[in-house]
């Protein structure tokens, strides 16, 4: 830490005495599946109590109204919980954004429910990375930030949705509302490699349910009076697998419906995943898209209802987005970190908060691994370290750095 200033090494100093590890532990036990409200409630209620003890206005707000198709083709209200919000110093000089997620993959049913040390140092457990850990890395830096003299020169909001890992339906919008304004922002999912490095670049995601209705028939007696709607979702999943292209990744994922064996099945439902890698490449997504259910319906005399969309934008680094990766690179070399980043294939809120214009900074999380899967670990040095990145980082936006 050499190249630190006294405010900084004091700073870092405050981030090592955080009881980072007890709030992992404790909160990794709490099962806070996307649709398990109850434990999300517990949750949002747990980080409300420990996020209090920065200034400024805490809520928990309610998701706005959300939509899915359920198995039946019908489309259903989905509830969410709630999402945190803070805001702290609105009025300081330059406005940061901080944003994170209290949801998991688990839900309720699922066997991996409880935290155990895998080997010295590597804790396992749901969530204790993606992102528990980066929730209590985020909570430390902004302590020390705020126990600093620059504080007064930096104001932040945080959000900390219920509903990330369903694609942040009902939390977008106040992410979106939030980034406004904001000269950068951080998230706290965990590193895109155990060794720190940082996710760079990100492709879009669009999830999309296509609701094909056709016309029941004897199988024996006049099927061909029938319009088979399992065949044309089978063609309508064949021909979006066929416009995978570079920049484009495409997954038909599930068909659901059908009829018994003697019945022309008259409905099916396809879910779809679209992953476009720029903007232009979402466009060519979208125009495949429409024309492979166009040609369907018209060939299969069937009618498809498209739901869905594009939750995910894709996310280019742009130069201002570079600008602020150096940063924290910098930040890193002087904390002793070497820290670099790479292209990923995930997706996650920094799509939506790069969209508005806002350079993101998407992996200030925790180091780790095996993430969506009973496998997942924290490697726990990493709790001071990527605190001290951040508020480092948080520190030298503060003293005016340049974007």
């Amino acid at each position: 830490m050499r190249g630190l200033s006294a405010i900084e090494r004091d700073a870092a100093e405050r981030c090592a005495a955080e009881p980072m590890l007890d709030q992992v532990l404790a909160w990794a036990a709490i099962n806070s599946g996307s649709r398990n409200l109850p434990g999300l409630a517990r949750m949002g209620s747990q980080l409300a109590d420990a996020f209090s003890a920065l200034p400024g206005a805490l809520v928990l707000e309610a998701p706005a109204p959300v939509e899915a198709v359920d198995a039946g083709g019908d489309v259903r209200a989905v509830e969410h919980g709630r999402n945190l919000h803070l805001r702290v110093r609105p009025d300081a000089p330059r406005q940061i954004l901080l944003t994170g997620h209290m949801d998991t993959v688990f839900g309720p049913e699922h066997v991996f429910q409880s935290v155990a040390w895998r080997e010295d140092g590597v804790l396992g457990g749901p969530g204790v990375a993606d992102m528990k850990g980066g929730l209590a890395v985020m909570l430390a830096a902004l302590k020390a930030l705020d126990a600093s003299p620059l504080a007064d020169r930096i104001g932040y909001e945080v959000v900390i949705n219920s509903d990330e890992e369903v694609g942040s339906p009902g939390s977008a919008g106040l992410i979106a509302a939030a980034a406004r304004g904001k000269a950068a922002a951080f998230t706290y999912e965990p590193a895109a490699l155990p060794d720190g490095t940082l996710a760079g670049a990100r492709p879009g995601s669009g999830n999309f349910s296509l609701v094909v209705r056709g016309r029941s028939a004897h199988a024996g007696r006049n099927p061909e009076d029938g319009r088979n709607a399992i065949v044309a979702a089978a063609d309508l999943a064949l021909r979006l697998a066929a416009a995978r292209a570079d920049g484009l990744s495409v997954n038909p994922a599930r068909i659901e419906g059908g009829s018994p064996n003697n019945v022309v099945p008259d409905f099916a439902l396809l879910r779809v995943n679209l992953r476009p890698r720029s903007p232009e490449d979402q466009a060519r997504a979208q125009a495949a898209l429409d024309a492979a259910v166009a040609a369907v319906a018209a060939e299969h005399d069937v009618s498809i209802a498209v739901h869905g969309g594009f939750g995910r934008p894709p996310k280019p680094l742009d130069p201002a987005a570079e600008r602020l990766f150096a940063l924290v690179r910098a930040c890193g070399a002087d904390l002793g970190q070497q820290i670099g980043w790479r292209a990923s294939g995930g997706v996650c809120d920094g799509n939506n908060i790069a969209a508005c214009g806002v350079p993101v900074v998407d992996t200030m999380g925790v180091r780790g691994g095996a993430i969506h899967s009973a496998e997942e670990y924290c490697i726990v040095e990493s709790l001071i370290e990527r605190a001290q990145l951040s508020t480092l980082a948080l520190l030298r936006l503060a003293s005016g750095e340049d974007l």
